[in-house]
């Protein structure tokens, strides 16, 4: 429910009394109504400003630092090296040659939110401040740690892709494989009122087959691929004769198993789902399958194949260990990712499957966003939403009758939707926050931010901390909402503070996914992230920030140890559990911090013999699951087969 007009908010929030800064517009001092007049179309996700922004004078990134006079160890420059600024990576599916032109879906566009965000609540200026220089001397990445984005509807570039002539892109596009590249004719189309650019595909006439469930045909191998070791079943499932253990100092924790890639993958690569964990199983999807491993010795349990790609999928299963993940409906281009397929994580067994309902005929212009609660699987899109039991698939509920139709959810102990609302103005839109019963559909409470504020990401449910964007100020703020959907606080970080967390950078077209940021943590009542890389000295570094959420100020900074990086991943014991990342000549650790503040405690030291291969992900996800740490690359991609087949996908760690 919103704000009745009496209400007064909390200090340094919305409707607090004094001037904005910058010349922002004080906004009203009761919410904005909840089902504004309606209009022809609707307001389907974030409208699409006009083309990428351009980045003001004042946020351009100041020159990468001079690089040390000493030369990186052998091998591929790790991070935390300097190293020299790599080409700008083509486009998602265009063959482009070094140097060629990338075409309007290619180019690689300022981050829309690198200004000073005041916020939307009358605030001093908000956090973000000017962008931080992107590791390397790449372009600044986006206000948390991603490549640069353009406005909201133009396609991102697929990360992970090696760029055109650089290190290892012998072999070429296609791999070195003889054949034709078959480019998708997309059709750019202005929705008529709405404002946002589609890329339109027809639907395909595919009929997927029934997926097929495949144990491993011998429990004692880890994996299908040539390259590991299946032996006796008392390896480690690492590659014969690569001790990454080899030298391991007291106190630093054993390479428990390593899983290498063992999939054929289209001249693109692939983006990697997971990890989720069921039992004594660590699941990942791929391309066009399902795999589970033994979380001891990453032997394979099971494996799932499926009859078309994985397109989708939810940030974690349901407590009994089932996930419902997004399959396209055909292997051709025009195949459009409107298939459910629930699946036991803990026996690899496929369940129920089923189309997902379309809701009129501009249904299905977007990807698709899954998540899970309790027993209910959402799904978002623009302009649209169903909702499934995960148990046996009966359709709970749908697009609700009304003004503002649900486009994205997130899910956990409570599920949590973003709304949009038809207005009479597509550049200043209507966005709600809403909790939902999970079984119906109804609202529980809904919070309207102030108009032109749009829900992006939510960063924890319980406590429910929300991240907004202003796309035509080109800002973005935190703010966090009470358990009835009432404005607690909203961040209010020290002048120049660069927050940052890590929200995934897997490739969809214009669809929101609200769920899976990493690098932040909260408990009831603080909230911690970190802050961008410092990359004024020697090397980089940063600092963790506590915030009260009562409040919205800042409690305690926790620099991190010389020359290292620090990212939350949760909680653990009361204590907040941080990665902190390797460097060129450093393993990386999983580490904790009190509540309090102070230095950080070493909980599993990763060993010097492997920081090489932990170092070498092209991007990747940290879980800390039953006193193991888990770094699992979240995509896979090279130049040649061989090289694809030997690539890491997961890297576990235990005392």
């Amino acid at each position: 429910m919103s704000q009745p007009p009496s209400q007064q908010p909390p200090q340094g929030g919305f409707g607090a009394p004094q001037e904005p800064p910058n010349g922002v517009p004080q906004p009203p001092q009761g919410q904005p109504p909840q089902d504004p007049a309606p209009q022809d179309q609707a307001s389907s996700g974030r409208p699409d400003p006009g083309g990428p922004p351009s980045t003001p004078p004042s946020a351009q990134p100041p020159a990468p630092p001079a690089g040390p006079p000493q030369t990186p160890p052998p091998g591929a420059p790790a991070y935390g090296y300097p190293q020299q600024q790599p080409p700008a990576q083509p486009g998602y599916g265009y063959p482009q040659q070094p140097g060629q032109a990338p075409g309007p879906y290619g180019q690689q566009a300022p981050g829309p939110y690198g200004q000073p965000a005041p916020g939307p609540y009358g605030q001093q200026p908000g956090p973000y401040g000017q962008q931080a220089p992107g590791p390397y001397g790449q372009p600044a990445p986006g206000p948390y740690g991603q490549q640069p984005q353009g406005g909201y509807g133009h396609p991102q570039q697929y990360p992970g892709a090696p760029a055109p002539g650089g290190p290892g892109s012998g072999g070429g596009f296609l791999k070195g494989k003889t054949g034709i590249v078959v480019a998708a004719a997309l059709a750019v189309v202005l929705a008529a009122g709405v404002g946002t650019w589609f890329l339109v595909s027809g639907s395909g006439d595919d009929d997927p087959k029934k997926p097929v469930a495949a144990g491993s045909d011998d429990p004692k191998a880890p994996s299908e691929s040539p390259t590991v070791d299946e032996g006796d079943g008392t390896g480690d499932g690492r590659e014969a004769g690569d001790d990454l253990n080899a030298g391991r100092k007291p106190g630093e924790a054993k390479v428990a198993w390593v899983q290498k890639n063992d999939v054929d993958l289209p001249r693109n690569g692939a983006s990697v789902h997971g990890p989720w964990f069921a039992g004594d199983v660590v699941a990942k999807a791929m391309y066009r399958g399902v795999s589970g491993y033994s979380v001891a010795d990453g032997k394979q349990q099971w494996k799932l194949d499926l009859p078309a790609d994985v397109c989708a999928a939810p940030n974690s299963p349901t407590p009994d260990g089932k996930i419902v993940i997004g399959v396209k409906n055909g292997t051709t281009d025009r195949a459009k990712c409107s298939v459910l397929q629930m699946i036991d994580l803990n026996t690899g067994k496929a369940g129920w499957k089923k189309e997902i309902k379309k809701n009129g005929n501009w249904d299905f212009l977007s990807d698709i966003g899954l998540a899970i609660s309790g027993d209910t699987v959402a799904v978002g899109r623009t302009g649209n939403s169903n909702a499934y039991r995960v148990s046996d698939g009966k359709e709970l509920f749908g697009n609700p009758e009304g003004n503002c139709k649900p486009f994205a959810f997130s899910g956990g102990d409570k599920l949590i939707a973003a709304a949009s609302c038809r207005t009479d103005d597509v550049k200043n839109p209507q966005h709600q926050v809403q909790e939902l019963n999970a079984d119906t559909g109804k609202p529980r409470w809904t919070y309207a931010p102030p108009r032109g504020w749009e829900v992006s990401k939510v960063y924890s449910s319980t406590p429910l901390v929300v991240r907004l964007e202003h796309q035509e100020k080109k800002e973005y703020t935190i703010v966090a909402l009470t358990d009835s959907g009432k404005l607690r606080s909203q961040l209010a970080p020290a002048k120049g503070a660069k927050l940052t967390a890590d929200c995934g950078n897997s490739f969809s077209v214009f669809g929101e996914k609200l769920e899976g940021c990493s690098g932040v943590a909260a408990d009831a009542d603080t909230f911690y992230i970190a802050t961008a890389d410092d990359t004024s000295g020697t090397a980089r570094t940063n600092k963790v920030i506590a915030f009260d959420l009562n409040t919205g100020k800042p409690k305690w900074e926790a620099p991190a140890p010389a020359e290292r990086v620090l990212k939350p991943l949760g909680m653990e014991g009361g204590d907040v559990l941080l990665y902190m990342r390797p460097k060129y000549d450093s393993a990386g650790a999983i580490v904790t911090l009190p509540p309090t503040g102070g230095t950080p405690k070493t909980l599993l030291q990763h060993p010097a013999g492997a920081g090489r291969v932990e170092n070498g992900f092209f991007s990747s996800k940290v879980v800390y699951e039953g006193g193991r740490s888990f770094v699992f690359s979240q995509r896979v991609s090279a130049s040649n087969d061989k090289e694809e087949l030997e690539q890491t996908t997961m890297l576990v760690f235990e005392k």
